[in-house]
């Protein structure tokens, strides 16, 4: 699959410029991985963001390295990558970040993968907890997209698109309540990206994955999972891929401002 020949739009864009940032980048088995494989192959030059003590405290299924062998296989389809350690919870990260990425050419993507989510409910969440969720779901998102636009000038007349943003959400939000308020912040800070930026050419989406098993999953939730979904599976990092891959590709450039499911089903009737 390649979306980067398929030109519906003009655009004066060099391919310098074809450099994104991915956020969540941290493990193998996760949805940032499948990200940026998929945009390497599209031949976008790729800043990945990874924060290990994050990770680490979920303890999840990972290696060591897998940041660095992640970037090595996006490197090895022919395009430039770095990987950039740090905690998006930091107010002053976002924008160290998108600068980092400039110095390669214009950051013309940005797809964010990144989250906090820590289980816990209305009774039982503490204060500490909800402020680290906001802080990197939602203050992040913010932050980031700030930087992302601001290194693109305004255009005069009917703009050229030169930036597309897309961020992944989840509605789960029972029994996950920080994680799941703070995502909701998130859809609205990103969705009014899309009109908020216009005259700067940007286009900004987010994409619902629905449930994908990329290490938090037990066999009765791979089960439930499984059988609420009509298609009959569950979702893969690559199914979110390939919608992303879409967004940031020419073809892709009429969708905007949406809240997009990409879940084969998940949770309908």
């Amino acid at each position: 699959m390649d979306f980067t020949d398929d030109a519906i739009e003009t655009t004066t864009d060099p391919a310098t410029d074809r450099v994104a940032i991915v956020t969540g980048v941290g493990r193998r088995r996760s949805i940032g991985a499948g990200l940026a494989v998929g945009l390497a192959t599209d031949g976008w030059n790729l800043v990945l963001n990874a924060w290990r003590p994050y990770d680490e405290r979920l303890d999840y299924e990972r290696s060591p390295d897998d940041p660095e062998s992640i970037a090595e296989e996006c490197r090895a389809l022919g395009v430039r990558v770095d990987v950039v350690f740090g905690d998006l919870a930091d107010p002053a990260f976002p924008a160290e970040l998108v600068e980092r990425a400039a110095r390669s050419g214009r950051v013309s993507g940005l797809v964010m993968s990144h989250c906090e989510s820590v289980d816990s409910s209305i009774l039982t969440t503490d204060v500490d907890s909800w402020d680290r969720h906001f802080a990197v779901n939602a203050r992040a998102t913010w932050l980031l997209i700030k930087a992302f636009a601001e290194q693109l000038p305004v255009q005069e007349g009917v703009p050229e698109v030169a930036g597309r943003i897309v961020a992944l959400t989840s509605d789960h939000t029972v029994h996950n309540l920080p994680y799941g308020a703070s995502k909701g912040a998130l859809d609205r800070i990103v969705t009014a990206a899309a009109v908020e930026l216009a005259d700067r050419g940007v286009r900004s989406n987010v994409i619902n994955p629905g449930p994908i098993d990329t290490g938090w999953m037990t066999d009765d939730v791979r089960r439930w999972g499984t059988e609420a979904t009509p298609a009959g599976r569950l979702g893969t990092p690559r199914d979110t891929a390939d919608l992303v891959r879409f967004l940031l590709s020419p073809s892709g450039s009429w969708i905007n401002g949406q809240l997009l499911s990409s879940n084969g089903g998940f949770g309908v009737g």
